[in-house]
């Protein structure tokens, strides 16, 4: 299993604190940087970010190695043909490191704030695959991010490269896996072409005072974790869907997972000015599952 980051744009997200994060996961080995896609804050109405394909364009031109795409951008925020353009200008920027990450949009309140038309379901779903045969012959790899077994499975099993599921559950991500399988053969489709990711918060620290101190900090930036005693903060991110503790807590709940068929574990990075809980992944819960 390989080992990606996330990044929250719409979380305060600045120039400076995206720079250093891809940097750090360039250097650090990470195999992608994600960003989401939002134009609101679900926490703060007082907090900004960066606008997410913008930064990845920044992103792309500033990195070597590292794979980059949005997780995921709503079908509903973009005509198909300014997507393709776009997608077809990053993937030229990047040789081969973008990936079009897309979904079909889930919060109503964000898209009445910005004066969005957020449509019933059926309607999403002809709005994503309208999206989809609009790339033509853009050549990146197609991610497709969700997990409804009758709207996002079957696009996924019909048109996409790659997966991705929002747990750190294995039973969820097999229970789903299994559904795509099954849709999948209906299709006479491979199951195994897909490559599969799944993405989750981290909490890390190796010892206990390290462990306490960035709970601390997870209370200041993560509204939801702000009520919970300090030392009930990682318990509380774990019932979240994040993965939680020491490195070898995290290897314990990632490895069950890998050997489920996911390839890549995407960790949601919320402390953009730790860059230190970035090294400890990557020195002592990388290496375990290489």
């Amino acid at each position: 299993m390989k080992l990606g980051l996330l990044v929250e744009s719409e979380e305060g997200l600045d120039w400076e604190r995206w720079r250093t994060t891809c940097s750090a996961a360039e250097r650090l080995g990470f195999e992608s940087v994600w960003i989401s896609d939002h134009l609101a804050s679900a926490w703060s109405p007082r907090r900004h970010g960066l606008e997410p394909w913008v930064a990845l364009s920044v992103a792309v031109a500033e990195t070597r190695r590292v794979r980059l795409g949005p997780l995921v951008s709503p079908s509903t925020f973009r005509q198909p043909a300014i997507l393709a353009r776009m997608a077809e200008a990053l993937d030229s920027l990047s040789h081969g490191r973008f990936v079009i990450g897309l979904g079909l949009g889930w919060n109503a309140d964000e898209h009445a704030q910005f004066g969005i038309p957020f449509p019933p379901l059926g309607e999403r779903i002809r709005q994503l695959v309208n999206s989809i045969q609009a790339l033509g012959d853009v050549h990146s790899p197609l991610l497709i991010g969700g997990s409804g077994p009758r709207s996002t499975l079957p696009i996924v099993a019909r048109y996409a490269d790659e997966w991705n599921l929002t747990t750190a559950s294995v039973d969820m991500y097999l229970e789903r896996s299994h559904q795509l399988g099954e849709i999948c053969a209906e299709l006479d489709r491979d199951p195994h072409e897909i490559k599969r990711s799944v993405a989750a918060g981290f909490l890390i620290g190796r010892t206990r005072e390290e462990l306490r101190s960035r709970s601390q900090r997870m209370k200041e930036l993560v509204p939801p974790l702000a009520t919970f005693e300090t030392d009930a903060v990682a318990a509380a991110a774990q019932a979240m869907g994040w993965v939680t503790g020491t490195p070898s807590d995290i290897i314990a709940t990632l490895k069950p997972l890998s050997a489920a068929g996911v390839d890549l574990a995407i960790l949601g990075h919320y402390d953009l000015d730790d860059v230190a809980a970035l090294d400890l992944i990557a020195a002592d819960v990388m290496p375990a599952l290489a």
